[in-house]
Protein backbone atom coordinates (compact mmCIF):
# COMPACT_ATOMS: atom_id res chain seq x y z
CA UNK A 1 0.00 0.00 0.00
CA UNK A 2 0.98 3.96 -0.79
CA UNK A 3 2.28 5.05 2.04
CA UNK A 4 2.01 9.36 2.74
CA UNK A 5 3.30 11.76 6.08
CA UNK A 6 1.30 15.16 6.24
CA UNK A 7 2.75 17.80 7.99
CA UNK A 8 0.27 20.67 9.11
CA UNK A 9 2.10 23.30 10.12
CA UNK A 10 -0.21 25.66 10.87
CA UNK A 11 -0.91 26.80 15.06
CA UNK A 12 -4.40 26.17 15.24
CA UNK A 13 -3.73 22.49 13.96
CA UNK A 14 -7.30 20.69 13.60
CA UNK A 15 -9.23 24.04 13.92
CA UNK A 16 -7.89 26.07 11.23
CA UNK A 17 -8.53 26.63 7.51
CA UNK A 18 -5.44 24.67 6.69
CA UNK A 19 -6.70 21.34 8.21
CA UNK A 20 -10.10 21.53 6.86
CA UNK A 21 -8.38 21.76 3.22
CA UNK A 22 -6.12 19.39 4.17
CA UNK A 23 -8.49 16.28 5.67
CA UNK A 24 -10.58 17.10 2.73
CA UNK A 25 -7.02 15.89 0.28
CA UNK A 26 -6.32 13.53 2.72
CA UNK A 27 -9.85 11.68 2.66
CA UNK A 28 -8.90 11.28 -1.55
CA UNK A 29 -5.88 10.15 -1.13
CA UNK A 30 -7.10 7.42 1.25
CA UNK A 31 -10.08 6.73 -1.12
CA UNK A 32 -7.22 5.93 -3.97
CA UNK A 33 -5.87 3.59 -1.75
CA UNK A 34 -3.32 5.73 -0.22
CA UNK A 35 -2.38 5.27 3.83
CA UNK A 36 -1.86 8.62 5.03
CA UNK A 37 -0.68 9.84 8.56
CA UNK A 38 -1.04 13.35 9.57
CA UNK A 39 1.44 15.18 12.01
CA UNK A 40 0.54 18.16 13.58
CA UNK A 41 4.29 20.48 13.78
CA UNK A 42 2.98 22.21 17.14
CA UNK A 43 2.29 19.41 18.30
CA UNK A 44 5.96 18.26 18.05
CA UNK A 45 8.97 18.36 20.85
CA UNK A 46 11.08 19.86 18.32
CA UNK A 47 14.25 22.23 18.99
CA UNK A 48 15.46 24.49 15.81
CA UNK A 49 18.77 22.48 14.18
CA UNK A 50 21.25 24.38 15.99
CA UNK A 51 23.42 22.05 16.25
CA UNK A 52 26.74 23.61 14.13
CA UNK A 53 29.19 22.39 12.21
CA UNK A 54 26.48 19.93 10.16
CA UNK A 55 26.51 16.74 12.67
CA UNK A 56 24.04 15.11 10.56
CA UNK A 57 26.44 15.26 7.24
CA UNK A 58 30.33 15.18 8.65
CA UNK A 59 30.18 13.72 12.11
CA UNK A 60 27.49 11.44 12.12
CA UNK A 61 25.67 11.05 8.50
CA UNK A 62 22.29 10.42 8.83
CA UNK A 63 21.56 10.81 12.54
CA UNK A 64 20.48 14.18 14.32
CA UNK A 65 21.99 15.47 17.64
CA UNK A 66 18.94 16.49 18.63
CA UNK A 67 17.37 13.12 20.22
CA UNK A 68 13.46 14.79 20.48
CA UNK A 69 9.72 14.26 18.88
CA UNK A 70 11.62 14.45 15.31
CA UNK A 71 13.32 11.05 15.60
CA UNK A 72 9.90 9.20 15.82
CA UNK A 73 8.63 11.38 12.81
CA UNK A 74 12.10 10.57 10.71
CA UNK A 75 11.16 7.08 11.15
CA UNK A 76 7.51 7.67 9.60
CA UNK A 77 9.26 9.67 6.76
CA UNK A 78 11.80 6.85 6.06
CA UNK A 79 8.76 4.53 5.05
CA UNK A 80 6.58 7.08 3.11
CA UNK A 81 6.36 7.57 -0.49
CA UNK A 82 4.58 10.35 -0.32
CA UNK A 83 5.19 13.91 2.09
CA UNK A 84 2.58 16.91 2.39
CA UNK A 85 3.80 20.07 3.58
CA UNK A 86 0.39 21.81 4.64
CA UNK A 87 0.47 25.28 6.25
CA UNK A 88 -0.96 28.88 6.27
CA UNK A 89 1.19 31.81 4.41
CA UNK A 90 3.01 33.37 7.48
CA UNK A 91 5.99 35.83 6.77
CA UNK A 92 6.78 32.97 5.19
CA UNK A 93 6.38 30.02 7.12
CA UNK A 94 5.04 29.54 10.95
CA UNK A 95 7.92 28.62 13.42
CA UNK A 96 7.18 25.33 14.14
CA UNK A 97 6.93 24.46 10.48
CA UNK A 98 10.17 25.68 9.87
CA UNK A 99 12.20 24.36 12.57
CA UNK A 100 10.44 20.24 11.18
CA UNK A 101 11.69 21.60 7.33
CA UNK A 102 15.09 22.46 8.41
CA UNK A 103 15.27 19.12 10.70
CA UNK A 104 14.78 16.83 7.72
CA UNK A 105 18.44 17.53 6.91
CA UNK A 106 19.18 14.29 8.35
CA UNK A 107 17.07 12.50 5.72
CA UNK A 108 19.46 13.62 2.45
CA UNK A 109 23.01 12.11 1.41
CA UNK A 110 25.55 14.29 2.09
CA UNK A 111 27.03 13.99 -1.47
CA UNK A 112 26.65 16.82 -3.27
CA UNK A 113 26.26 17.45 -7.09
CA UNK A 114 25.52 19.73 -9.61
CA UNK A 115 22.52 19.51 -11.53
CA UNK A 116 21.49 22.66 -14.06
CA UNK A 117 23.82 24.87 -12.94
CA UNK A 118 22.27 24.53 -8.67
CA UNK A 119 24.23 22.64 -6.14
CA UNK A 120 21.64 19.93 -4.85
CA UNK A 121 21.58 16.30 -3.58
CA UNK A 122 19.59 13.21 -2.68
CA UNK A 123 17.12 11.43 0.16
CA UNK A 124 18.99 9.20 1.75
CA UNK A 125 18.73 5.17 0.35
CA UNK A 126 16.73 4.39 3.37
CA UNK A 127 14.49 7.37 2.49
CA UNK A 128 11.64 6.57 0.49
CA UNK A 129 10.08 9.60 -0.37
CA UNK A 130 9.83 10.15 -4.24
CA UNK A 131 7.44 13.21 -4.29
CA UNK A 132 6.62 16.15 -2.13
CA UNK A 133 3.50 18.26 -2.07
CA UNK A 134 2.25 21.44 -0.61
CA UNK A 135 -1.16 22.25 0.63
CA UNK A 136 -1.91 26.17 1.92
CA UNK A 137 -4.52 28.55 2.72
CA UNK A 138 -3.75 32.25 2.93
CA UNK A 139 -6.50 34.87 4.01
CA UNK A 140 -5.08 37.23 1.11
CA UNK A 141 -7.06 37.45 -2.55
CA UNK A 142 -4.54 36.80 -4.98
CA UNK A 143 -2.61 33.45 -6.03
CA UNK A 144 0.78 35.23 -5.86
CA UNK A 145 0.98 35.48 -2.02
CA UNK A 146 1.35 31.61 -2.10
CA UNK A 147 4.73 32.27 -4.10
CA UNK A 148 7.15 32.38 -1.19
CA UNK A 149 5.81 29.07 0.23
CA UNK A 150 5.52 26.82 -3.03
CA UNK A 151 9.19 28.27 -3.86
CA UNK A 152 10.30 27.10 -0.21
CA UNK A 153 8.71 23.38 -1.04
CA UNK A 154 9.53 23.16 -5.24
CA UNK A 155 13.48 23.70 -3.45
CA UNK A 156 13.37 21.22 -0.71
CA UNK A 157 11.85 18.74 -3.52
CA UNK A 158 15.20 19.94 -6.13
CA UNK A 159 17.60 19.48 -3.76
CA UNK A 160 16.36 16.10 -2.61
CA UNK A 161 15.90 14.51 -5.78
CA UNK A 162 12.29 14.14 -5.01
CA UNK A 163 9.45 14.98 -7.44
CA UNK A 164 7.73 18.72 -6.50
CA UNK A 165 4.26 17.27 -7.19
CA UNK A 166 2.41 20.31 -6.81
CA UNK A 167 0.54 22.93 -5.19
CA UNK A 168 -3.33 22.94 -3.85
CA UNK A 169 -3.97 26.49 -2.63
CA UNK A 170 -6.41 28.24 -1.05
CA UNK A 171 -6.31 32.13 -0.94
CA UNK A 172 -9.17 34.33 1.53
CA UNK A 173 -9.56 30.91 3.03
CA UNK A 174 -12.08 32.32 5.66
CA UNK A 175 -14.51 32.27 2.98
CA UNK A 176 -15.19 28.79 2.99
CA UNK A 177 -17.15 29.30 6.07
CA UNK A 178 -19.84 31.74 7.04
CA UNK A 179 -20.78 31.54 11.25
CA UNK A 180 -18.82 28.56 11.84
CA UNK A 181 -20.47 26.38 8.71
CA UNK A 182 -19.40 25.75 5.03
CA UNK A 183 -20.67 27.29 2.65
CA UNK A 184 -21.63 26.13 -1.31
CA UNK A 185 -18.57 27.50 -2.56
CA UNK A 186 -16.77 26.06 0.96
CA UNK A 187 -17.98 22.63 0.17
CA UNK A 188 -17.25 23.00 -3.32
CA UNK A 189 -13.35 23.72 -2.67
CA UNK A 190 -13.15 20.54 -0.50
CA UNK A 191 -14.67 18.09 -2.88
CA UNK A 192 -12.07 19.82 -5.74
CA UNK A 193 -9.34 19.18 -2.83
CA UNK A 194 -10.32 15.49 -2.30
CA UNK A 195 -10.76 15.20 -5.67
CA UNK A 196 -7.21 16.74 -5.93
CA UNK A 197 -6.17 14.27 -3.26
CA UNK A 198 -7.55 10.85 -5.38
CA UNK A 199 -5.74 12.03 -8.83
CA UNK A 200 -2.25 12.30 -6.61
CA UNK A 201 -2.74 8.85 -6.00
CA UNK A 202 -4.34 6.92 -8.34
CA UNK A 203 -3.03 8.98 -11.65
CA UNK A 204 0.36 10.39 -10.74
CA UNK A 205 -0.18 14.02 -10.52
CA UNK A 206 -2.76 16.37 -9.80
CA UNK A 207 -4.84 17.65 -13.07
CA UNK A 208 -4.78 21.62 -13.56
CA UNK A 209 -8.88 22.22 -13.42
CA UNK A 210 -8.97 20.77 -10.38
CA UNK A 211 -6.65 22.53 -8.95
CA UNK A 212 -7.95 25.84 -10.08
CA UNK A 213 -10.87 25.34 -8.94
CA UNK A 214 -9.64 24.70 -5.05
CA UNK A 215 -8.24 28.50 -5.72
CA UNK A 216 -10.53 30.13 -7.78
CA UNK A 217 -11.89 33.72 -6.23
CA UNK A 218 -14.81 33.73 -4.06
CA UNK A 219 -15.15 37.60 -4.03
CA UNK A 220 -13.49 40.24 -5.78
CA UNK A 221 -9.94 41.56 -4.66
CA UNK A 222 -12.07 44.67 -4.03
CA UNK A 223 -14.70 43.68 -2.05
CA UNK A 224 -12.11 41.50 0.31
CA UNK A 225 -9.99 44.90 0.56
CA UNK A 226 -13.23 46.93 1.62
CA UNK A 227 -13.86 44.15 4.09
CA UNK A 228 -10.61 44.36 5.97
CA UNK A 229 -10.10 47.78 6.01
CA UNK A 230 -13.62 47.99 7.34
CA UNK A 231 -12.97 45.88 10.08
CA UNK A 232 -10.12 47.82 11.27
Amino acid sequence: MRKAVAINGSPRTDRGHTALVLASFVRGMEDAGCEVETVYATGLKVKPCACGEMYCWYRKPGECCFKDDMQSLYAKLREADTLILATPVYIPLPGAMQNVINRLCPLIEPLLETREGRTRARFRQDVAIRRIALVSTSGWWELGNFDTVVRIVEELAEDASAEFAGAVLRPHAFLMQEGGELTADGKAVLDAAKSAGFQLVREGAMRQETLGAVSRPLISQEELRRRYNEAL
